[in-house]
């Protein structure tokens, strides 16, 4: 039988991010810590984590961090229903989410959910196309992703469709753009990306030029506050979520680089398949209120 204080160990560490840490957190010395992980890698015979910085879980790990992270997650919600946990105790879920998500629609969308349980989020970010290898690595009990495709042990469902368009400042446009978004005209013109995970750029410019990966100026701006604020003050132009750019539309402060362009991102939320209760309520409170948020042009639930 797996020693779970062991298995505490190791997850401290990767949540953590190092054994020092891991040790400050579970108030012991860095040394027990290891020797924890030590063991646990003893019994298993496998190497769970790689000793690199940050510290990341081996193929082997992955699996019993889910495992550990499952089991932790049950066996609150069993405490607390035989009232073996304080009725003010709360339950926390790990969720992965992209940058966007999480700047626009995600608190309003969750917020009265959250204020009125006992619920806690720990919120990963990452890009929507890569959010659902945290939640394939255990990291994670559920994401929100671009992927369609179910991983093995979750269920996925749809939850809307975020949509772009192209911008910029209408002094930007003026100076590069006089005669419209051409191949002549955007090749050395500086663009806005949020970082180099981010694919959504050179979709666009793929289907409104037929280039593929342009060698083209770039700035890699990785908050969403401010990859707008330098779009609206005349950096470069890029892809803006239709939620950030309504009123910046409106105020014509941002105009369109090629009028009646949009560009749409399915989003899903993908999570473990598990009897738990509170990830069931996260799961049907999301799925209702982002529907509030984001375009549904389809739905599909998958199990």
């Amino acid at each position: 039988m797996i020693d779970y204080k062991l298995l505490t160990a190791l997850s401290a560490v990767i949540q953590e991010g190092g054994f020092e840490k891991a040790a400050l957190k579970l108030n012991i010395t860095q040394s027990a810590v290891s020797q924890r992980v030590r063991l646990l890698e003893e019994f298993t015979g496998q190497i769970l984590i790689s000793r690199t910085t940050p510290p990341r879980l081996t193929d082997r790990g992955q699996l019993l961090m889910k495992h550990y992270l499952q089991v932790k997650q049950l066996e609150g919600e069993l405490l607390e229903s035989i009232s073996l946990n304080s009725a003010d105790s709360y339950q926390q879920i790990m969720i992965g989410i992209n940058e966007d998500s999480l700047a626009t629609w995600f608190l309003p969308a969750m917020l009265p959910f959250l204020k009125e349980s006992r619920i806690t989020v720990e919120l990963k970010v990452d890009d929507q196309d890569v959010t659902h290898n945290l939640l394939r690595r255990g990291m994670v009990m559920g994401c929100i992703s671009s992927r369609e495709l179910s991983i093995q042990g979750c269920t996925t469902h749809f939850l809307g469709e975020m949509v772009y368009f192209p911008l910029a400042s209408p002094q930007f446009v003026n100076r590069y753009f006089k005669n419209g978004f051409t191949r002549e005209a955007f090749d050395n013109t500086p663009s806005v990306i949020f970082n180099r995970k981010d694919a959504l750029h050179f979709e666009f410019i793929r289907e409104v030029l037929g280039i593929v990966r342009p060698n083209i100026p770039i700035h890699y701006i990785p908050s969403s506050e401010k990859f707008v604020d330098a779009i609206v003050n005349g950096l470069g132009y890029g892809m803006v979520p239709e939620l950030q750019a309504a009123l910046l539309l409106e105020s014509g402060r941002l105009i369109p680089l090629v009028p009646g362009y949009r560009m749409g991102v399915r989003l899903f939320w993908h999570c473990w398949n598990l009897k738990s209760a509170l990830l069931i309520q996260f799961t049907d409170q999301l799925i209702k209120k982002s529907r509030e948020f984001l375009t549904t042009l389809s739905n599909q639930d998958k199990g």
